[in-house]
């Protein structure tokens, strides 16, 4: 027992229905383009300026919070 054509056809007029053409059109063509960027995002990869570094040297330096230097271990929640 599943979902068949029939039952994607009357789906698929609802949402013509409630949403219009024009809306439709425009949020497949905004999934486009997100999975577009994913794609290209994916493929150049290795961006080194956005990983994190998790090594424990990296827990012990102190972090600059506006004028103030913060350890991790005086660092609030």
């Amino acid at each position: 027992m599943g979902i068949g054509i029939k039952e994607l056809i009357v789906i698929l007029v609802i949402v013509m229905l409630m949403f219009g053409t024009k809306k439709i059109k425009g949020i497949g063509s905004d999934v486009g383009g997100w999975i577009r960027d994913f794609k290209k995002a994916i493929r150049d990869g290795n961006d080194d300026s956005a990983t994190v570094d998790t090594s424990p040297a990296a827990a012990t330096k102190p972090v600059i919070e506006g004028e103030a230097v913060v350890t991790p271990e005086k660092k609030q929640a």
